[in-house]
């Protein structure tokens, strides 16, 4: 089974690349991954952080800039010598296709070659029985791009649950062997698919692309139905021996807000009814505490600044959270994470970005 790696690296922390031919393929991997995390930077910049000759970054980005993965800006002018013209990332370069399966529906994310959604579509899994229908759903997502970019898809992510809490419905469409269904869809689309449990991708999602992109250490939170934990140092995503799940997620809130006739969109509301109101508050207090919990046990063994909260939650639900969390433990820094549409999706849709573009 083809897996995606674990985490990414972050390549002005690593070794510097060589200049011999024989390893262009290489040295390209590690321009495209510092562009991943650094847009903007010229080519002055990359042969310091990468230790490549002036000649070698020359001929890469020439390369990169023909097949059409990276563009330059307008020319920056300083005060002392040439002026500088900066490289990005060119976003329409390459897309990329994530799926994640929730409690209820499956999500298919497309992203770009800088992490902008571009397609989302969730769907019931009571229209995905029978035999390749994932494939398909695939496909239709696939039609949402313009004719021309289709051949720029880098891959297919698959953010796969852990087996052990997946709800039937889900371990029915998945199949009892992941290879079969990773097999299935390579040969119908013709596209690689990379494979990674979903929380682990959604922390690398936001690593690559997300608020944490310039963040060595951090601890990672997935508020779902559950709450699951990562934590992140020197850029290595750590699982441990079992992976975190405490029953203080969304699920419980949401079945009291439907009891209300009400939806996650409608927390903040100044016409929230009392009785929910106060259920939310308490919620509050009982996610907290667990959060606070988590952070201030790592604490004694760890040292990190910053804890990385990522969810489907409406943003004005997810910033209250961090900050309620930053006035009982003000000494750590809380970011909501940068999407909130489908993200174990959209992580999962960074693991061909991963295997194709970074160097492992």
């Amino acid at each position: 089974m083809r897996f995606a790696p674990p985490n990414p690296l972050r390549i002005a922390d690593r070794a510097s690349g060589l200049n011999a031919p024989s390893v262009r393929s290489y040295n390209e991997r590690l321009v495209l991954s510092l562009l991943l995390q650094s847009a903007g930077i010229s080519r002055l910049e990359i042969g310091e952080k990468t230790g490549l000759s002036a000649q070698t970054v020359s001929v890469i980005v020439r390369s990169l800039e023909q097949e059409g993965l990276v563009s330059k800006g307008e020319a920056q002018r300083g005060q002392v010598g040439p002026p500088t013209i900066p490289l990005s990332l060119n976003p329409k370069g390459a897309f990329s296709i994530g799926v994640s399966f929730g409690e209820s529906e499956t999500d298919i994310a497309i992203i770009d070659f800088i992490g902008q959604v571009q397609h989302h579509a969730a769907h019931p899994y009571s229209a995905l029985r029978g035999t390749g229908v994932l494939a398909v759903k695939i496909e239709e997502a696939l039609l949402a791009l313009p004719s021309s970019y289709r051949t720029r898809v880098a891959g297919i992510g698959l953010a796969a649950p852990n087996e052990a809490g997946s709800p039937h419905h889900v371990r029915d469409l998945l199949g009892s062997d992941l290879v079969d269904l990773q097999a299935s869809i390579e040969s119908t689309l013709n596209l690689s698919v990379y494979i990674q449990d979903d929380i682990t991708a959604t922390a690398g999602g936001e690593s690559l692309f997300g608020v944490a992109r310039s963040l060595p250490d951090f601890l990672f939170f997935y508020l779902g139905s559950h709450l699951h934990s990562r934590l992140v140092l020197n850029y290595q995503i750590h699982r441990g021996r079992f992976g975190m799940s405490h029953d203080v997620g969304l699920q419980r809130l949401r079945e009291e807000l439907k009891r209300h006739g009400l939806v996650l969109n409608d927390i903040g509301s100044k016409t929230l009814p009392k009785a929910a109101a106060e259920y939310y508050a308490e919620w509050r207090r009982l996610c907290c505490r667990q959060f606070v919990g988590s952070v201030r046990s790592l604490l004694s063994f760890v040292s990190f600044n910053s804890v990385v909260v990522s969810s489907y939650a409406p943003p004005k639900l997810g910033e209250a959270l961090c900050s309620q969390l930053h006035e009982e433990v003000p000494e750590v820094n809380f970011l909501y994470g940068a999407n909130s549409v489908a993200p174990k999706a959209v992580g999962a849709a960074n693991l061909p970005y991963h295997s194709r573009f970074m160097v492992q």
